[in-house]
């Protein structure tokens, strides 16, 4: 058995002496302040003296070795021992061979897929515990905002699907009920509700007034404006919904 050691850095891998010292600034405040969390890189030892880790590259593997707690690119923060590992070194190689194919550089992603993880999948493979939740967590609360944001775009358009959906339905149900109520399915009444004119005007009045036709006064509304084109004179309709109080609402959903 050996130890398994996780060394922290501090990420000050800028040209700007500004932005480093402002990384380091809040890593003090939410990490040793609050216990939050950082922007921090980290590295695997075990066996032998150099550590592991994981960055980008356009060719290659991104996988990586050097001296434990000496990377260049970083300010060094501290160890942590992880615990244990039962392999024996061949197989830990066995595993580091593993990840270099499986790590290649070019698919390095700040909050996806970074050194961070790189360091929980090296650690699961060993055998110890993972990562302290404070290490990567602002990279993981990033990716988990991209996902809820992705995923609120597809409900809005999958909503807007179903609402185009719903009205097509009931367009096709009100001009069964209004065919059954009209004396006859040669009339010319009747033949225009079905045409395209006809259903084009009603669709675009279910989207821009919001409307739900479902109660006996709505299918009566949409009686007359089936017959306001067999007779132009007569006023306009406009479209609303009611409310079981009596007062009426206008309400607009997003076009498809």
């Amino acid at each position: 058995m050996t130890e398994v050691i996780l060394h922290v850095y501090d990420v000050t891998n800028s040209e700007s002496d500004k932005t480093n010292s402002t990384i380091v600034q809040i890593n003090k405040i939410f990490k040793d302040g609050i216990g939050l969390g950082g922007i921090f890189h980290s590295a695997v030892q075990v066996y032998g003296e150099d550590e592991w880790s994981f960055g980008f590259c356009e060719q290659g593997s991104g996988v990586f070795s050097c001296p434990s707690g000496q990377n260049p690119m970083y300010t060094y923060r501290e160890p942590i021992v992880l615990g244990r590992t039962n392999f024996s070194i061949f197989k830990v190689n066995q595993i580091l061979r593993e990840l270099s194919r499986e790590w290649p550089g070019s698919s390095y992603d700040l909050l996806s897929k970074n050194c961070n993880h790189f360091c929980d999948d090296f650690c699961e493979r060993l055998g110890v515990p993972k990562l302290p939740g404070w290490v990567n967590r602002f990279a993981n609360a990033g990716d988990t905002a991209i996902e809820i944001a992705e995923n609120t775009v597809f409900r809005l358009r999958q909503a807007k699907t179903e609402i185009v959906s719903a009205s097509k339905v009931a367009y096709r149900f009100l001009v069964g009920v209004t065919s059954g109520s009209g004396g006859g399915n040669d009339s010319p009444g009747n033949s225009n509700r079905g045409s395209p004119k006809f259903q084009a005007t009603w669709f675009k009045n279910i989207i821009n007034a919001g409307d739900k036709p479902s109660s006996g006064s709505e299918i009566e509304s949409l009686n007359n404006n089936a017959l306001q084109k067999r007779h132009p004179q007569n006023s306009s309709l406009t479209m609303r919904q009611f409310s079981r109080s009596g007062k009426t609402t206008e309400m607009e959903f997003p076009r498809a």
